[in-house]
């Protein structure tokens, strides 16, 4: 009896579909001059490269080539043939425990960057990351 009873619990769950996959923003954390995926295994497959006239491009972590941090020039991103510089304040700075913007591109944890409105301040807590211009 105690087959037929777990056969019937699989058989019920079944029937019930596909569990619902989580909303996109349960798995992003938001760090305003970039997000964060979560989880161990999530992986982003594009980077958005948002601008602060609204502008957005979006390409395929799988057309990234190479990566470099130069503190005096910024996070350059290298795709194909276009090359993408992020510059701004404490770009490599940890915002939290193992969470930097640049140990994330690499790894294809940052699903989207932007750059900071023109108005907004930060009080400067060697923490917060600035991008002040996104160029190609």
């Amino acid at each position: 009896m105690a087959e037929s009873s777990v056969l019937e619990r699989l058989l019920s769950s079944e029937t019930r579909g596909p569990a619902t996959p989580p909303k996109s923003d349960e798995v992003v954390d938001d760090y305003v001059a970039f997000g964060w995926l979560r989880g161990v295994k999530e992986r982003a497959i594009s980077l958005e490269l948002r601008r602060r006239n609204g502008n957005v491009t979006a390409i395929g972590y799988a057309w990234l080539q190479k990566v470099e941090w130069n503190p005096s020039t910024g996070i350059t991103l290298w795709f194909g043939n276009e090359k993408f510089t992020i510059q701004g304040q404490n770009l490599n700075a940890e915002v939290r425990e193992d969470v930097r913007l640049f140990d994330g591109l690499i790894r294809h944890k940052v699903p989207w960057v932007q750059e900071s409105s023109t108005n907004s301040q930060f009080e400067s807590d060697g923490r917060s990351v600035r991008i002040e211009s996104i160029t190609p």
